[in-house]
Formats: C-alpha cells, structure tokens, sequence
C-alpha cells in the first residue's frame, strides 16, 4: 500500500463531490448496505475475500482479523503478523499467505483452521502478496528491497527472487502465465515471468503518476491501475499500451474489476468509491463517485454478491508538524474502526 497516502486525504478534511455522469442515463445502483463495526486500534491494510467460505481477512497493523462477510461477526484472529499488509489465498492447497512488512517475513496459515503453521523469510518490507494458481507460486512485492520473493505454494519454501528496479505496489496474475505489478516510484508496469522468475516487458504509464491499486479483466486482456494523480489508466495487458484514462477521486490505492457487470472500481481515500464501466475494451464511461468514508482506500470485491468491502476509522486531530516529521498522521479514535459493505 502507498503509506504516503495513508492518512493524507484526512488532513485536508476534502468535502466529497459525489455525482460525475451516469452510464447510459443510470447510475451503477451501488449504495452502502451494511457497516460493521470492529474493536481494536491500530491501522489496516489490504482485505481479502474468500467467496467460497464467506471469510473476510483483514490486515490490523500487528494481527489478521478474520471476519464472516455477510454477518461481520468475528470468527478468528491470526496473530502476531507484525506490519502486515496483504493477504494472499490459495484454496487449492487450503492454505493462506500474509505479508509480515516490518518482519520481513511472510506467514503461512491453514484455511481451515485459520492458524497459522509457519514463517518463510521474505525481503526488505514485504506488502502486496500473490497467488498465482498457473505455477503454484506465491510472490510478496519487496518495498523496501524493490524486489519479490517467489515462494513454492505447495511446499511452502522460498525458491527465488526477482528483481524489480523501483518499489513494487499492488500485483495480479492472467493465471495462464503472466503476472503484472506496479512500480510506484517509476510510473512503471512490470509483465513478469513467475516460472522463470524474471522481467518480461517494462511499459512507461504515463501520464499516470505514481501507481498503486492494480486489477484485470482476464477475458479482454485490460490492466486497471490506480494513479495517484487521480486517474485510473487502462492498460493493454499484450502490449503495455495506455487505451484510456478514467478520472477517479484523490488517495487511490486499491482497484478492482467485476467480469460479470463490466465494472471496474477505485477505492480513494478521499471517501469515494470511483465506478467505471467497461463498454468496450478499449471504450469506459464513469458511472459515478458512490460515498463511502474518509479513509477507505483499500478494498476487496466479492465475486459471488457483487459487494464492494472498503475499511476504515475515525480520525482524531495530527500532531503539529515537525522537521523531523514533516507530515504527520492524524490519530485513530478508539473503536472506531469499520467495515463498510457497499453493493446494488
């Protein structure tokens, strides 16, 4: 995840514009349907889903949160993940993989009994983290070492490291061969090997600046990326072209895309879920800006519901700016933090 990004839409307290233009004189029909609220404090990351078991795993700074998708009660709690970022699921193999970013390490857990049963010694502050079923392998995106770790899903053991050239952000896989991954300090997307473990094609995103969120529709071979300059931009995921560029809201740093509606979706910072619609390969229409919350820039879309699940807080006053920290965070209020269920 961006951590420059993190916080910084609630500083500005932006009062959110909702409405652009409607797709075909109608709008998506998203609208927040449930919000679930959560104990603890601390920050968060990615979520994941795994549609199949209704389970909603949740990054808490320290620990996973694992939570059932359709009630929000909690049903379990993998710790001891220090700095976690993502979540990676790998049914096949019933089992799960978390990015330990402050470790360095990633945690192997059980999908069935949600505990976890191991460690593998990842880079320097692992944060996004993938399952590609085309080769069994996991990758976590090195930030900090501008690198990832391949990782054998199957026997759970490093195998392999590919260098990137700049800090890798979000990551996904077409699962017939190819991986793609953001690099945010380069406004670059990477087309990666994950059998042989290197660099296939190096593409240039302008005029997207500073890259984070990242999601695919596998059938039209199109990339979605979210900029932080407040664009998403539509790549050919065959030649690494830029198609198109949908304006989105400000502290981009998740996207998805729905195969079965043609949705594709920006979760902002800002308190905005951005919809565009896919009603071409290479033609988009913004369907609208949905509200949500200040804060929820992560997110995880359910294939089966079609819900969108963002997370967030309330935030309390920042601290008073200091040379040595020139851009503090503000305070997350105790208990406040939530789950937001948006969907038709």
């Amino acid at each position: 995840m961006k951590t420059k990004n993190l916080f910084s839409v609630a500083l500005r307290g932006t009062v959110v514009i909702l409405a652009l233009v409607t797709v075909a004189n109608a709008g998506s029909g998203y609208h927040l349907l449930n919000t679930y609220k959560l104990a603890g404090d601390g920050g968060w990351d990615y979520l994941t889903i795994d549609p199949a078991t209704r389970h909603l795993f949740i990054s808490r700074a320290t620990h996973v949160l694992v939570i059932d998708a359709d009630s929000g009660k909690q049903l379990a709690d993998i710790p001891d993940t220090p700095g976690v970022h993502g979540i990676a699921l790998a049914p096949e193999l019933g089992r799960g993989f978390i990015s330990n970013g402050r470790e360095g390490t990633v945690t192997v857990f059980d999908l069935k009994s949600l505990t976890a049963t191991g460690k593998i010694k990842a880079g320097e502050n692992p944060d996004a983290i993938l399952y590609d079923p085309a080769t069994r392998r996991v990758f976590a995106f090195n930030g900090r070492s501008g690198d990832a770790t391949a990782i054998d899903g199957v026997k759970a053991a490093a195998i392999g490291t590919i260098r990137l050239g700049g800090k890798p952000e979000f990551a996904v896989s077409d699962e017939k061969g190819d991986v793609f991954v953001n690099i945010e300090d380069k406004s670059e997307l990477l087309k990666l090997d994950p059998q042989g473990l290197s660099v296939k094609a190096r593409w240039p995103l302008a005029p997207c600046q500073e890259p984070s969120g990242l999601a695919i529709d596998r059938k039209n071979r199109r990339l979605f990326v979210g900029c932080d300059n407040k664009m998403m931009a539509v790549v050919d995921a065959d030649s690494g072209k830029v198609i198109t560029t949908v304006s989105i809201g400000e502290g981009v740093d998740a996207n998805a895309f729905d195969s079965d509606t043609g949705f594709a979706f920006a979760s902002c910072g800002e308190g905005v879920l951005t919809i565009a619609h896919e009603d071409t390969p290479d033609k988009y229409s913004a369907a609208e800006n949905v509200p949500t919350q200040r804060g929820a820039r992560t997110m995880t879309l359910d294939p089966k519901t079609h819900n969108v699940y963002v997370v967030t807080a309330k935030f309390g006053p920042a601290p008073a700016r200091t040379a040595e920290n020139p851009h503090p965070r503000p305070s997350i209020l105790p208990d406040s933090f939530v789950v937001l269920v948006l969907g038709r």
